[in-house]
């Protein structure tokens, strides 16, 4: 069995793990559809659509922000968060934003990419939900001006990348 400090840094490093997730894993997976001639990529610039560029940017706003909003945490001691904020930030990375990364991505390497629009929405209702609870009960009175522009940038930054994503399967 794990002590109850391992516990801690785990847990503590498993939701920068779930931040990280999307991110790495978009790059990654981008690897498997380059050579996929209805992805429209291009051996000369712009090399991706549009939307791509603007996932690119967006997530790395995101992903800046989410660093900064979990690295505040850890250095300011006087501004420690509770057990119940921590898995709330849990269940809005493992269980909305992972699995809504994964509907994205199977709809997007679909052929009949509505087969996932309902599940897509249901997950998107459900990770929107978590985080109005995450930021209304632990952090409208808590939080300074520095930690509301972190979290404006991961949750703004997402949702942009998020609705190109989106703009990308069922528009284009």
């Amino acid at each position: 069995m794990y002590s109850l400090p391992a516990l801690n840094l785990i847990s503590n490093y498993f939701s920068l793990a779930l931040l990280l997730s999307p991110a790495c894993l978009f790059f990654a997976f981008s690897f498997m559809i380059k050579d996929i001639p209805r992805f429209s990529l291009s051996n000369s610039f712009p090399y991706l659509p549009w939307q791509f560029f603007t996932i690119i940017i967006a997530g790395k706003v995101a992903t800046i922000g989410g660093i900064l909003d979990w690295r505040f945490h850890r250095k300011n001691i006087q501004m420690k968060i509770s057990k119940k904020e921590r898995i709330t930030e849990v269940i809005a990375l493992g269980f909305g934003g992972l699995p809504m990364f994964f509907l994205m991505w199977f709809a997007m390497m679909s052929t009949r990419p509505t087969i996932y629009l309902i599940p897509i929405i249901v997950v998107l209702i459900f990770t929107v939900s978590v985080i109005c609870y995450d930021e209304f009960i632990f952090h409208k009175k808590r939080c300074g001006r520095l930690e509301n522009l972190y979290h404006r940038m991961l949750v703004i930054g997402n949702g942009i990348a998020w609705l190109a994503w989106f703009q990308y399967i069922y528009v284009r």
